[in-house]
């Protein structure tokens, strides 16, 4: 009880600042802070051009990011610092706490955000944060967190010669975290940086170093949280080898495709962007991960394919030399058509569609034949299969089928003869054999 009643007594004393005129000295410094930063922030976002939604200081709005209360943060330690020399602070005691929780839970949210943009886990963790940084404040405003922290503290348990207490713990939790999200936003940074206005080969090339740079600049965030609670790192040397013969046994194939992925990366075999043929399922390859790649189909499937399977079986790339791929339709006529006539009308309709290249042009064939007609193979190359090709393919065949109408060009339907002898016809069931006449008298 001697330890709680100063806190009160703290508490009413604030209580009773806030009836003091002195508050709206306060309130109003604060609206002039606010407006300045919001000014700053704005005027600082038009010389940068930076309105990308993703961006973790700036966002979609002015006070839509990690920026906008930072620099609140910062006016207000200013104002703060004036106004404590001429007028009994009462507002600011509120303020300050209000602003830091904010800061913490914007800067957790956005680079959560930036670092895993489509994972569902997120926002589980984003309400985690937000929740923890205003009961935090709360404890702070009203006196109450140095007592939580003094008797979390005494809850100790010994682990071996080490002494650990809830205190400990959390605050090893709490630095942990930070050291994360810090590392998190400077990877998502170097990433953005590298992945801006690249495609092809630089992608993937770069792709390779930010996968690369997240997963160091991870591990030595974990390092440096690990040490910021007071573990001994040499500890962990039993750990590492258990962790080793596990990846061995247990975990070579997540191993092997995490590998495969920096290779994959590293040798450009595939890229980012190319059409390429795996295991009966075609499409384009719209992201390499470290353990994964993901191929999307015409259709819009979407395949998971680990990256072991991208090393170790056969692939076809489409577009690896040459972005260009073949197409073709088939298309028949009547064996009486002028064929120099034919070829001309349907190398004109494969130009019918924007998609389709000039340079190579399309290529017609008389390729068979067939039983019922003259087969030609209208040939052409495209070099975006990715926006679909059964569109195409539709608009290319209309055309075609338009030409032959309008230059009365036969497109012969199935046809089948059968020949029939008449001397082996047999006779019908109904007709009657021819009268006989009468029985001749014994």
């Amino acid at each position: 009880m001697q330890s709680v009643s100063p806190v009160f007594d703290d508490a009413l004393q604030w209580f009773r600042a806030f009836g003091q005129p002195t508050v709206l000295i306060e309130l109003g410094v604060l609206a002039l802070c606010v407006a300045l930063a919001w000014l700053l922030v704005l005027t600082l976002r038009r010389m940068l051009h930076r309105d990308e939604p993703r961006s973790i200081l700036f966002g979609r709005k002015v006070v839509d990011g990690v920026l906008f209360p930072l620099t609140l943060l910062g006016l207000g330690y200013v104002a703060r610092a004036v106004l404590v020399q001429w007028v009994p602070l009462a507002a600011f005691k509120v303020v300050i706490p209000v602003l830091i929780s904010l800061v913490v839970i914007r800067v957790g949210v956005k680079v959560l955000q930036a670092a895993f943009p489509q994972s569902a886990w997120v926002r589980p963790i984003e309400r985690t944060i937000s929740w923890l940084a205003w009961l935090a404040m709360v404890l702070w405003v009203t006196g109450l967190l140095p007592l939580v922290l003094q008797q979390l503290d005494e809850i100790t348990w010994k682990v071996g010669t080490t002494t650990l207490s809830v205190r400990t713990m959390i605050e090893g939790f709490v630095t942990a975290c930070a050291v994360l999200i810090v590392t998190l936003w400077i990877s998502s940074a170097i990433e953005s940086r590298l992945l801006r206005s690249v495609t092809g080969s630089q992608l993937s090339v770069r792709k390779a170093f930010s996968n690369a740079a997240r997963a160091l600049l991870m591990f030595l965030g974990l390092i440096l949280a690990l040490s910021s609670v007071g573990i001994d790192l040499t500890a962990l040397s039993v750990l590492g080898g258990a962790v080793g013969v596990g990846v061995g046994f247990g975990l070579q194939k997540l191993a092997a495709n995490y590998v495969s992925g920096f290779v994959i990366l590293a040798e450009r075999s595939v890229r980012i962007g190319d059409n390429v043929r795996l295991d009966g399922f075609e499409g384009r390859i719209t992201d390499i991960t470290g353990r994964y790649t993901v191929i999307r189909s015409p259709v819009g499937r979407e395949s998971i394919v680990p990256n072991e399977m991208l090393i170790t079986q056969r692939v076809e790339n489409l577009s690896l030399a040459d972005p260009r791929v073949w197409m073709s339709t088939v298309v028949s006529v009547g064996y009486d058509s002028e064929v120099d006539l034919v070829i001309r009308l349907l190398g004109e309709a494969a130009l019918v569609n924007p998609r389709v290249l000039r340079e190579p042009g399309p290529m017609v064939a008389l390729s068979a034949f067939g039983a019922d007609g003259l087969e030609f193979t209208v040939g052409f190359w495209i070099t975006d299969p990715e926006n679909g090709v059964l569109s195409l393919r539709s608009d290319i065949n209309l055309a075609i089928l338009a030409a032959l109408r309008a230059h009365k060009i036969d497109i012969p339907y199935p046809q089948r003869v059968v020949h029939l002898n008449p001397q082996e016809w047999p006779a019908p069931a109904h007709v009657n054999p021819a009268p006989q006449g009468p029985a001749p008298v014994a």
